[in-house]
């Protein structure tokens, strides 16, 4: 159990996509300015990464290691598609909100990078544990950014009002440029509290 579930979490924190890995950043720039649409695009990747890797394990015997890349592509393609599908259906302006960064799903490093490390070489649960730990830990990192600017964009949380009529929301906040300085200041506070444990076990071991 204890072994199932490092699998699972090293996708939340110590290999983040996004915070820890920086893969994928295209969505989290893009389309982040709302807390729906973040979350919509994180559940969406969760959904094709492990997916993905549920098929790429189960085929791994089967594929020749010459074409891998090209069969992980397809699975990966039709996977999205059936995504795309599904929710233009239940949800046609979400669907148009996430525009052509839906299609690019298919592209995404993580998903490739999760195939061709850890599915193509392992079991049909554990690599079932590491995708949705990835998807996981992506969906996080989308919403945490989302909140923060949509907040601060727009002050409202899921269109709800939160900050009053006072407040005056900076443009750059709902702009790409405004979640590029935000992931950067996000990532640089985990490098500094990663770096500040390592500092006190080290002092905690020469004690």
């Amino acid at each position: 159990m204890k072994e199932k579930w490092k699998i699972f979490s090293k996708g939340l924190y110590d290999e983040n996509p996004i915070f820890m890995l920086c893969l994928s950043l295209c969505p989290a720039l893009a389309v982040t300015s709302s807390v729906i649409n973040g979350l919509t695009m994180g559940l969406c990747v969760t959904f094709v990464i492990t997916s993905n890797n549920v098929v790429v394990s189960l085929t791994r015997k089967f594929v020749n290691p010459k074409v891998r890349v090209p069969v992980y592509i397809t699975f990966i393609a039709t996977i999205v598609t059936v995504v795309e599908l599904a929710l233009q259906a239940i949800s046609p302006e979400l669907y148009s909100a996430l525009g052509i960064y839906l299609d690019l799903v298919v592209v995404f490093a993580i998903i490739l990078a999760r195939a061709e490390v850890f599915a193509s070489k392992n079991k049909v649960f554990p690599s079932f544990l590491d995708g949705f730990g990835m998807g996981c830990g992506f969906t996080l990192a989308m919403l945490s950014i989302s909140v923060i600017r949509e907040l601060l964009g727009s002050g409202s949380i899921l269109g709800f009002k939160i900050l009053g009529s006072w407040y005056n929301a900076p443009l750059i906040m709902i702009l790409p440029a405004g979640a590029f300085i935000l992931i950067g200041y996000m990532i640089g506070a985990i490098k500094l509290h990663n770096a500040h444990k390592e500092a006190k076990k080290i002092e905690g071991s020469e004690a």
